[in-house]
C-alpha cells in the first residue's frame, strides 16, 4: 500500500466543496455516497462522504489521501461497512485495496479523467455488496 499525500489542488477542491458535498452525499440525485462505519478504538459510528462508482456488484471509492487514512483503516478491520448512495442503504463486505491498474476498468475513459485530474490517487477501495440495508 503507497500513501499519497494530497496535492494543493485536490485538498483545495476538497475544502471548497465539502460543506456542498455533505449536505448531497447519498441523496437520490447525488454523485456522491456516504460511508458509515465504526471506529476502530471509539467504537463510535462515523460517516464520510465520498465519490464512488458503481461496480456490478459493490463500488469501487478514489482514494486520493491513501489508504491509512482512519475512515478506511476503520472499514478494513471491520470487514465492511454500509454505503448510502442513490438514497438507499448498501450492506458492503470484502474491502480490499486496488492499485491504479486494477482500478481502471471500472472507470469510463471521461470518469477516469477526471478522478486523476481532481483527486488523484494511488489507491482504491474495491467493496462488495452484502444485501440492502444497515
Amino acid at each position: 500500500m503507497t500513501t499519497t499525500t494530497p496535492d494543493n489542488t485536490s485538498w483545495r477542491f476538497a475544502r471548497a466543496t465539502a460543506p456542498a458535498v455533505r449536505v448531497l452525499a447519498g441523496r437520490r440525485f447525488s454523485p456522491w455516497a456516504v460511508v458509515h462505519h465504526r471506529g476502530r478504538v471509539s467504537g463510535r459510528e462515523l460517516t464520510v462522504p465520498v465519490a464512488v462508482v458503481a461496480t456490478p456488484d459493490g463500488f469501487v471509492i478514489n482514494l486520493p489521501w491513501g489508504a491509512r487514512t482512519n475512515w478506511v483503516r476503520n472499514v478494513l478491520a471491520a470487514g465492511g461497512c454500509t454505503i448510502r448512495w442513490k438514497g438507499a442503504d448498501h450492506r458492503m463486505a470484502d474491502p480490499r485495496i486496488l492499485d491504479s491498474a486494477a482500478a481502471r476498468p471500472f472507470y469510463t475513459r471521461l470518469t477516469w479523467a477526471i478522478a486523476r485530474r481532481l483527486f488523484p490517487a494511488d489507491n482504491w477501495l474495491l467493496l462488495k455488496e452484502t444485501g440492502p440495508g444497515r
